[in-house]
């Protein structure tokens, strides 16, 4: 599908919808876990439908029909039976991840994991050796470390240690090691995302599971014999979903109110609050009211390290294009080797809309252009949800009507997005 968007101005208030990365570890935990849990306000995507079907196929009961407001799980009580299929986790990178992690508690019947062709492109090679560390059996069909993937149980536990490039890797081993055989202590000699991490813990410890790390969540150690019990929680607003209003309220012609975010959620990607408050954005935080306010500001390039917050780069780079001056995003290798390589791909279409952009290893330099991009009809998501939704900010702030194809994969975290912004006053049609 295609958007075709227009110079946009924008004003009014937008819901941001749940959070991804919460709703997948509440499904997963809900499905490992004893007895009914309820959650509330999930958010309901490609991504977080993969994550049901992959624990669906794992045994756990799910409910997402009965009450457009909740979703209803019936666990598995740490026991997950060997799929009757393929599990297939299309684009969803945290779901397979995870469930790699809960396969291996099946016991000794073989499953295997695939998804679609971006998810075939991504590594999980350290992953992989640290599973086989703690008694997992586990290959890659085409010998590359990357999915299909067949493996069995048992997830016996013990000792290992990992290299982190994503923070999905140590989400995975923690959520399942306290239902291995033995205790598992993990050493974690290089970690990525670390608010992700951060977000694990508390979902572990909100569960009553015990757990030993320390402050750089360099060491763990998880004591067997655990379970998890049912819960009922509500899931929070994405700060992921929110970057994008962020972004348009503060470089676009906008004055925008966000609701539903929480401060004190340890999501990473509210830092991207800070970082256009660095560019001189002006963004009010109101706690009483649940809201946060942004309008359209003078912005500034600066330095930004986007190591915790990889997913908020196809956002930022367009930021700093409409931004005066050069910015540079810093520190983060791993988005090469997210949905698409995110550095090359912003690289590649903001230079379409007349931007000079410079790679790096780990990041962009981008020349701003303050406030005005060449339109272009020929703007490449390359698939890629956050790209498409970065683009389109961009052609909001074009000379013109631009294009840009693949737009149906907002859907994988965001289907909304697009019937959000046209309520904002946006310019923005989806067309097939």
């Amino acid at each position: 599908m295609i958007l075709e968007v227009q110079r946009s101005a924008l004003r009014g208030s937008v819901p941001i919808p749940g959070s991804k990365s919460h709703t997948v570890r509440a499904v997963v935990l809900a499905s490992l876990a004893e007895g009914r849990s309820r959650l509330g306000d999930p958010l309901d995507s490609l991504d977080t439908r993969a994550a049901v079907g992959a624990c669906s196929a794992l045994g756990a009961k799910i409910d997402t029909a009965s009450d457009p407001n909740a979703w209803f799980i019936e666990g598995v009580a740490g026991k997950p039976s060997v799929p009757e299929n393929v599990i297939d986790v299309a684009n969803s990178g945290t779901t397979l991840y995870v469930v790699m992690g809960a396969a291996a508690l099946c016991g000794s019947g073989w499953v295997v994991l695939t998804g679609d062709e971006q998810i075939r492109r991504r590594p999980a090679d350290r992953l992989m050796s640290a599973l086989r560390d703690l008694g997992v059996e586990i290959f890659s069909t085409r010998g590359n470390d990357m999915c299909p993937f067949v493996l069995r149980g048992p997830l016996r536990g013990g000792r290992t240690s990992i290299e982190a490039i994503t923070s999905q890797w140590v989400t995975s081993i923690l959520l399942n090691a306290p239902l291995a055989q033995r205790d598992v202590e993990l050493e974690v000699t290089r970690l990525n995302e670390a608010p992700y991490v951060q977000m694990t813990v508390d979902w572990l410890e909100g569960l009553g599971i015990e757990l030993e790390y320390d402050e750089y969540f360099s060491r763990f150690r998880i004591p067997s014999g655990q379970h998890y019990p049912s819960f009922d929680r509500a899931i929070p607003a994405d700060f992921s979903s929110a970057t994008f209003f962020l972004v348009a309220g503060a470089a676009l012609d906008a004055e925008l109110e966000l609701t539903g975010l929480d401060m004190r959620d340890s999501q990473g990607d509210k830092a991207v609050i800070d970082y256009l408050k660095a560019m001189g954005a002006k963004i009010e935080i109101d706690d009483v009211a649940g809201a946060i306010r942004v309008k359209k500001s003078s912005l500034h390039g600066t330095e930004i390290d986007l190591n915790a917050t990889p997913d908020a780069l196809p956002a930022m780079a367009v930021a700093g294009a409409l931004a005066d001056g050069i910015t540079t995003l810093v520190n983060v290798p791993q988005a090469r080797v997210k949905e698409t390589d995110r550095i090359a791909v912003m690289a590649a279409e903001l230079r379409k809309m007349g931007v000079k952009v410079k790679e790096t290893p780990d990041g962009m330099m981008i020349e701003g252009r303050n406030g005005t991009l060449e339109r272009c009809e020929s703007l490449c998501g390359h698939g890629d949800h956050r790209v498409v939704m970065a683009l389109s900010l961009a052609a909001m702030a074009a000379e013109g009507p631009s294009r840009i194809d693949t737009a149906e994969s907002v859907a994988v975290t965001f289907p909304s997005f697009v019937s959000l912004m046209t309520n904002l006053g946006a310019r923005i049609e989806c067309r097939p």
